[in-house]
């Protein structure tokens, strides 16, 4: 795809829209391309934060809530994040909450509010193991993607998952009953092998051959035009550009490329490592013509006071990004180092706050 020049005030105009109302045949997914774009041109980078409106260091969503205003980046900022995350991993088996104990229904509510607002939102996947039972970090074999795939024994009982995934995603509506777009991001961080897809789990072909499936299913069969494709393998194997390129699905399935990349207290080193991703990604993109993301990275319990502005802004400051997005806040009591943004008191909040203040940064 092109990237379209767009004036300041449309580029605003973009991100707090539902898309063009004057182009009625644009489906969800384009308008969503489209305001990614105009931003892109514009220079904007999106910052965006897991789980946001669900919980956060100190709190978590009551059961019976009805509004979804509460957030730790909201809190230090004043502002939301512009991009929301959220996961379906147990989607697959029909539970009622999460893998991080989010219910479903609040995650479908959360993510139609941060839409209204005029946010975007993006959902990954982390789905149990289909053939041995365990979660999705269960690499005890390596023949899970063979036999999900047609003619393979677990493919009908995989296909059942792919349904009640298509089902929670094809409910996400507004008030007039049109879908909302989302940036949809499955079968990520392949090139480690810490999933039961990842790179020692299954051939280059097989891998291919689950996104196409699952592509085909969810577009073609189910016909959910407001998913935005994103394919994002880990930085720490992008030796070289060919490690990229390697398993990626192809043109006509994937619309939006990045890569997730975390950060240790070695930061000359997170540097050097999103730097070389940024490059390979960036090249990629352009070749392919598709819009590129940080769609994961962070700094657990932001031990550095400066991170914002002194570690990750100027990292990526110079290349298109679209949106970064942090990991989450969990609130468990024995987690309580595993944050990825600010809460009010925290050492990094003064310079979140002057992060969520440079131009460049967008939030809501």
């Amino acid at each position: 795809m092109n990237l379209k020049p767009i004036s300041i005030i449309a580029a605003v105009a973009a991100l707090i829209s539902c898309g063009n109302p004057e182009d009625a045949a644009q489906t969800p997914a384009e308008a969503l391309l489209d305001r990614l774009e105009g931003l892109v041109e514009e220079g904007k980078i999106m910052y965006g934060h897991q789980d946001d409106l669900m919980y956060g260091h100190s709190w978590k969503l009551a059961e019976d809530a009805s509004e979804y205003v509460q957030s730790d980046v909201f809190a230090t900022a004043g502002q939301y994040p512009a991009v929301y995350g959220l996961d379906l991993g147990g989607i697959e088996m029909g539970w009622k909450e999460n893998l991080d104990k989010n219910n479903f229904d609040h995650m479908r509510a959360s993510a139609i509010a941060h839409h209204k607002r005029g946010g975007i939102v993006t959902f990954s996947w982390h789905p149990r193991n289909p053939l041995t039972g365990g979660d999705a970090w269960d690499v005890s074999s390596d023949q899970v993607v063979a036999s999900v795939l047609p003619g393979g024994e677990k493919h009908e009982y995989f296909m059942t998952w792919l349904s009640n995934a298509s089902d929670f995603l094809g409910s996400l509506r507004t008030d007039d009953g049109e879908l909302i777009p989302v940036i949809w991001r499955p079968w990520h961080e392949h090139t480690g092998s810490w999933f039961w897809w990842g790179q020692r789990l299954c051939t280059t072909e097989q891998y291919k051959a689950l996104w196409q499936m699952t592509y085909d299913y969810m577009v073609n069969e189910r016909g959910l035009n407001n998913l935005v494709w994103a394919y994002s393998p880990g930085a720490g194997e992008l030796t070289v550009p060919e490690v990229f390129a390697e398993r990626y699905p192809g043109d006509e399935i994937i619309d939006l490329v990045g890569f997730d990349c975390y950060c240790s207290t070695n930061y000359e080193r997170y540097a050097a490592s999103m730097k070389n991703a940024l490059d390979i990604t960036k090249a990629f993109a352009e070749e392919h013509g598709k819009l590129m993301a940080i769609t994961e990275t962070g700094h657990e319990g932001l031990k550095h006071p400066k991170w914002w502005t002194e570690v990750l802004y100027p990292i990526m400051k110079d290349y298109p990004v679209s949106y970064v997005l942090t990991w989450r806040n969990a609130c468990d009591d024995n987690m309580q180092h595993h944050f990825y943004a600010p809460f009010p008191g925290q050492e990094s909040a003064d310079d979140f706050k002057a992060f969520a203040a440079l131009d460049q940064i967008m939030f809501l």
